[in-house]
């Protein structure tokens, strides 16, 4: 009697937990599907920003167009004010990371999120580069930025030729980095041809692989997200990029259907040299 006791007391126990480790596994499964590690990531990102003396605002620029920025707590009028401009590779949090701890110590940043990306948004149907130079430059009149140097990367180059275009009263000096804005359309093409996808499908990945080949197109070491397991990029696509996916193509295929302008206008501005640019860099490493 006592060994079938023992039994039904040993049977209870192995059920409990073998309900319990397929209620736990059931339940990690489900997170893989979410991008609950990629947003975890992203909340310490932005602590990071906080930490850094900067703090996130919206600014309604109508009743269609918002755009979201990290502007610097304190502005202190000894220091010379710097937008950050970001590209395709996800919002500000994962492009500057690096930058913006050591560059926050010797400029007012105003780091913004372009139009369909992170929490800027529109229900306008422009898709150029001049409409997001235009909402950028009249968000940073909105709180009080008149005079303004530029960096910016990738796409977001882009962007701050155009507002240096636009508005050369307020822009002082312009950094623009891995940015196609001289191509000529047989460049472009050859490049195209190279690649042989759509750069739509590059720039908006959908698949681990799709991210993997930007990553590699834009950077010098082509191994870096080798070892990146596919359930995290699978994760990073869903936070970064189906938000607004159909916009963000929409912007893409604008700048592959449109012609290369043989006569770029001249910036007036203070073109920021290799010399600075190093500096730039050096303060990114730290």
């Amino acid at each position: 009697m006592e060994s079938k006791h023992l039994w039904q007391l040993i049977s209870f126990y192995l059920s409990t937990t073998l309900a319990l480790l397929r209620h736990l596994v059931l339940h990690i499964l489900t997170l893989n599907q979410s991008p609950f590690i990629i947003k975890f990531m992203d909340l310490i990102l932005s602590v990071y920003f906080r930490l850094c003396n900067l703090t996130p605002c919206a600014v309604d620029l109508d009743d269609q167009t918002t755009i979201h920025f990290w502007v610097t707590n304190h502005r202190r009028f000894d220091r010379p004010s710097l937008v950050m401009i970001h590209g395709y590779g996800g919002n500000p949090l994962w492009q500057f990371v690096y930058q913006v701890g050591p560059l926050s110590r010797r400029f007012n940043l105003y780091i913004p999120d372009l139009l369909f990306f992170g929490k800027s948004h529109s229900k306008s149907p422009f898709r150029s580069e001049f409409f997001q130079a235009k909402c950028l430059s009249d968000g940073l009149k909105r709180i009080g930025v008149d005079r303004f140097s530029v960096y910016a990367i990738s796409y977001g180059g882009f962007v701050a030729y155009r507002m240096a275009e636009i508005r050369p009263d307020a822009v002082e000096k312009v950094a623009i980095v891995s940015s196609g804005l001289s191509f000529t359309d047989e460049q472009r093409d050859q490049q195209l041809r190279t690649i042989g996808r759509h750069p739509s499908e590059i720039l908006v990945p959908k698949k681990p692989d799709d991210l993997r080949l930007l990553v590699n197109l834009s950077t010098f070491k082509q191994s870096t997200l080798k070892w990146v397991p596919d359930f995290l990029l699978r994760q990073f696509i869903t936070l970064m990029y189906d938000h607004c996916r159909k916009e963000k193509i929409e912007l893409a295929d604008y700048l592959v259907k449109k012609k290369a302008d043989p006569n770029l206008h001249v910036l007036t501005q203070e073109n920021v040299g290799s010399s600075a640019l190093k500096h730039i860099i050096i303060l990114s490493m730290g």
